[in-house]
């Protein structure tokens, strides 16, 4: 007790007669101002922290202190005022004159260095001038002459502040802080190790030599991981740099999914995303408890959890719906950017929610002014995807197309390609839109380029092309030139097995390999899974006769016979379906439409989810479909799950 209030006294002492002290620093003795009985000593004080002092910084600082370091400070209350009197500076000047009152030892220069960038961060101070400062070269030169006596916990902050103040790597003191820093890497707590791994990896990044080492003794000693924080920090912040560290951080994190606050899960799920590692078990663990135990969420967090499921592409309906739920009474509120945001990470899942997108049509139609051109393409885009049309489709397009056709000659080609092809899509494109990148000069700059990214152009460039002449009769051209219809081959694709389970099928049907076609590449940019002509009797003619108008070169000349028909089959996968929908996806609606509309009758052949072995034998079931029905039905399906004691009539569970 006595220790206690001799401390306190000191302190007021200290303070009552700065300014005395400061008018004549130079006038003081350095002896006068330690207690008396006590010497000046050079070296540093025996291990004890200032239990009261704390520094913080925006990079997050080391949490607490060794265990080494947990020592009594009231055998040393003068050291213990010392750092009281860091801790409440408020300003550089304060510290430096600190500095120039006290005879200081390594440790307390250190805490005075870790001050100062706590204090320049958070008054965006300029460092130039506090490193230039003689008083900051004295505390270094302090530092540096007896570093080994630096605290732990200190000497990570230490290292921390003058990164942050902008120190030269060259300088030979900062190199001693560094490699005392990597010296006593086996002597860190674990949570010393993540906080330094964290800072260096946003100041520095995975060249640093240092950051290594740390990663090295993160991974050795991840068993001492523990606490959420920890977890969330090192996945977000380092887990880019190292994949082994990373895996263990995912274990651990599924093991303490139950505990993560909704901010931890949003931190998660961004992590993966932006790692692109879609670890499974993860987000379904973490999917649940997000469900189950956080029945309110932020708009932030619902944007950046469907922002980050839609990159990874990882289905989660429950969560889906919870999102969109949530959503619905954000979206007036909500800022261009983030509706556009949001509608298009839904359309990359897939995931059509009515109520959520008939708000943004309403939200766009209200707040036509503040959207620029590209939210509205973004916007258009994602509508097409999904195929929807709002339920006041007129007046909405209308106000699209009154915003959009005087802005088509300032669209990057690219924008400009993927509005229009989204407007054939929905059946809005007008004669304007087909003209502007049908037009020649458009498409030249693309017709003899081979990349990808040019060849998935051109696609769509044929596609705005059979919408021209397939759907819209008073367009009059220009139109794509006869060699641009064709596209390469592609290349190896994996025959499915509903693709080969239709071949087999259909194999009986033909009776002959000249009754039929498979995989028909046609010139409206659109595959045909089988096509056949059958005779007003419903039987297989040879195809090779008749002329082919949706071929780019026609074998026979012949037209079709009276009462024949073409009949195409189209094969629909899992993927070409909307999430938990019978409803395809617009491309291929789109598809369809126009394979239709080029003459042909349609068989639909679907899947379920589940790629399986067949059930029965589809010879038989496909000759009375096509043969002796009196018609060629709409469609029909293989089933392909892996429920083999169901009966083939009844649902596949696994779309349901």
């Amino acid at each position: 007790m006595p220790s206690t209030m001799a401390a306190r006294l000191v302190r007021r002492c200290c303070w009552r007669h700065f300014g005395a002290f400061i008018s004549t620093p130079s006038a003081v003795p350095a002896s006068l101002l330690v207690p008396a009985g006590k010497v000046v000593m050079a070296r540093a004080l025996p291990q004890a922290p200032f239990t009261l002092f704390h520094t913080s910084s925006p990079s997050s600082w080391a949490d607490g202190f060794s265990v080494k370091e947990q020592v009594d400070d009231s055998r040393n209350p003068e050291h213990k005022v010392t750092g009281e009197l860091i801790e409440t500076a408020t300003s550089p000047q304060e510290l430096f004159q600190l500095s120039e009152l006290h005879a200081l030892n390594s440790n307390e220069a250190s805490l005075i260095i870790s001050q100062l960038s706590r204090l320049a961060a958070e008054k965006n101070l300029e460092t130039e001038s506090i490193l230039q400062d003689a008083r900051f070269q004295q505390l270094i030169s302090i530092t540096d002459s007896q570093i080994s006596q630096v605290w732990n916990n200190t000497l990570v902050n230490l290292l921390k502040s003058l990164y942050s103040l902008g120190m030269e790597s060259t300088r030979r003191e900062m190199q001693s802080v560094e490699q005392e820093v990597l010296w006593l890497l086996r002597r860190l707590t674990f949570k010393q190790l993540a906080s330094l791994a964290e800072f260096l990896a946003v100041r520095q990044g995975k060249e640093s030599k240092l950051l290594n080492e740390v990663i090295k003794k993160l991974e050795l000693r991840w068993i001492e991981l523990e606490g959420t924080r920890t977890v969330v920090t090192l996945m977000s912040k380092v887990g880019h740099i190292s994949p082994a560290l990373m895996d263990r951080l995912e274990d651990k994190a599924l093991e303490l999914a139950e505990q993560f606050s909704p901010d931890d899960i949003r931190k998660i799920t961004l992590a993966l995303a932006y790692q692109n590692r879609r670890c499974v078990p993860l987000l379904r663990a973490l999917s649940y408890h997000l469900i189950q135990k956080h029945s309110e969420l932020s708009l932030n967090i619902l944007m950046d959890l469907i922002f980050a499921y839609g990159k990874m592409n990882f289905h989660q309906p429950q969560v889906f719906q919870k999102i969109a739920t949530d959503l619905h009474p954000h979206v007036s509120t909500m800022t261009p950017i983030e509706v556009t945001r949001c509608i298009r990470s839904f359309a990359l899942l897939k995931w059509l929610s009515l109520p959520l997108f008939e708000a943004i049509a309403q939200y766009t139609m209200d707040n036509t002014k503040q959207l620029s051109v590209t939210h509205l393409c973004s916007i258009i885009l994602s509508f097409a995807r999904l195929n929807f049309q709002p339920s006041g489709s007129e007046d909405f397009f209308n106000m699209v197309h009154e915003k959009l056709q005087s802005q088509l000659n300032s669209l990057e080609p690219h924008v400009l390609m993927d509005l229009v092809w989204s407007l054939c899509v929905l059946q809005q494109a007008k004669a304007p839109y087909l003209q502007r990148v049908l037009a020649p000069d458009f498409h030249a700059r693309i017709r003899g380029d081979q990349s990808p990214k040019a060849q998935n152009l051109r696609l769509k460039l044929i596609h705005i092309n059979a919408a021209a002449k397939l759907e819209i009769p008073n367009y009059r051209g220009p139109f794509l030139p006869a060699e641009m219809l064709s596209l390469a081959e592609p290349a190896g694709e994996k025959v499915t097995l509903l693709q080969s389970s239709l071949r087999e099928a259909l194999a009986g049907v033909l009776g002959s390999q000249d009754n039929g076609r498979f995989d028909v590449r046609t010139i409206y940019g659109w595959q045909i899974d089988a096509e056949m002509v059958v005779n007003s009797e419903n039987k297989p003619l040879p195809l090779k006769d008749f002329a082919a108008p949706h071929l780019l070169h026609s074998e026979g000349k012949k037209p079709l016979p009276p009462g024949a028909r073409r009949v195409a089959f189209l094969r629909w996968e899992f993927p070409n379906f909307s999430n938990r929908s019978k409803d395809l996806l617009g491309r291929y609606v789109m598809a369809r439409r126009h394979v239709q509309a080029a003459g042909f009758l349609v068989v639909d052949v679907s899947s379920c989810g589940e790629e399986r072995d067949l059930l029965i034998p589809w010879r038989q079931r496909s000759r009375h479909l096509l043969g002796e029905a009196g018609g060629v039905p709409a469609s029909f399906s293989l089933p392909s799950c892996s429920s083999r004691r169901l009966p083939v009539l009844l649902p596949c569970p696994c779309r349901d």
